[in-house]
């Protein structure tokens, strides 16, 4: 069976050699009048945010914000993709008027906050948080927890961590005697050991072991922060590609019509999700070979976040 979208494109292909027009206008035709993109998932840190303190952090770049503006004006949505809690993306929703549906706490939290709606809020179980919190500590390891609206470390773990962190969430966090009783008191969406390397990782990676059939842990990165690695804890069955489909359900739309962008191979659990990929230059080797596995006139790989290449993302699929 020859799919309409495939049969649509040959018939401008052929129309185009017979009339001796361009191929890289046939292709911005197929682009313009076949591809509908409804909708743009994105990831924040390493895509819209780099490394340039005052260029792109801890903010995204004036152009960048004015992109995600006009796309959203054409009625586009756009949704933030993130391990962050919503009051560190807060300001860049704002900025870009992005009043609709985005994730955050690592697929633990969707809300809009913009109008205030909470779409789903997935709690730890305090009892099973508090073991986990416990068994880092007791191993030396910087550990925060989350609420909706706020995060917790212990006062003996204020550090340099401590400063790099709250210059990326843009907010100090609550620091408390004990976290574990703090914990008991708390509704906990997400909790985040935090390794010194990769090397580290894999000692954090073995403490999680014993809480695997409660919990689920993947890994992130902050360009400012490297080499630390940031440990994403959540109840089992909350992720980031979860995430996405409960917002492609409340949406009403396709997963044909959207785009996803990354530059982690953990953001191939919402990309893959998607008919349009793209992975940005300082992205991980697997992630980009994973994105142009869709095929070039579904991927893209652009430029470095330290370069706005998020705006050649945006020109290449002909929505800016």
């Amino acid at each position: 069976m020859i799919k309409l979208e495939d049969l649509s494109t040959k018939c401008i292909a052929g129309f185009g050699a017979y009339k001796g027009i361009r191929k890289e206008y046939i292709e911005s035709y197929y682009f313009v009048f076949i591809m509908k993109i409804k909708g743009i998932i994105l990831d924040i840190d390493g895509v819209i945010i780099g490394e340039k303190i005052g260029f792109n952090s801890p903010s995204p770049h004036p152009e960048v914000i004015s992109a995600l503006k006009k796309i959203k004006s054409k009625g586009i949505f756009v949704s933030l993709c993130t391990a962050k809690p919503h009051f560190a993306i807060k300001d860049i929703i704002e900025s870009a008027g992005l009043d609709n549906l985005h994730i955050t706490d690592g697929g633990g939290v969707i809300i809009d906050p913009i109008d205030n709606v909470i779409l789903k809020l997935n709690i730890i179980n305090s009892n099973s948080a508090i073991k986990v919190i416990d068994a880092y500590l007791k191993n030396n390891v910087y550990t925060e927890y989350y609420t909706v609206d706020d995060y917790f470390i212990e006062e003996n773990q204020a550090s340099e961590i401590t400063k790099t962190h709250t210059h990326i969430l843009q907010r100090k966090p609550r620091v408390v005697k004990s976290l574990a009783k703090s914990a008991s008191q708390n509704k906990i969406t997400k909790i985040m050991p935090i390794a010194k390397n990769e090397e580290d990782k894999k000692r954090l990676t073995e403490l999680f072991k014993p809480f695997e059939n409660e919990f689920v842990l993947s890994w992130g990165i902050h360009p400012v922060a490297l080499p630390l690695q940031f440990g994403i804890i959540t109840a089992k069955g909350i992720s980031k590609k979860n995430a996405w489909e409960e917002i492609i359900k409340n949406k009403n739309i396709s997963f044909n019509e959207v785009l996803g962008i990354g530059d982690s191979t953990s953001d191939w659990q919402f990309i893959q999700l998607c008919k349009y990929a793209a992975a940005m230059g300082n992205a991980s080797k697997e992630l980009k070979e994973l994105v142009q596995s869709k095929g070039r006139k579904f991927s893209y790989i652009a430029p470095s976040v330290d370069e706005n290449g998020i705006i050649e993302v945006f020109k290449h699929f002909k929505i800016v």
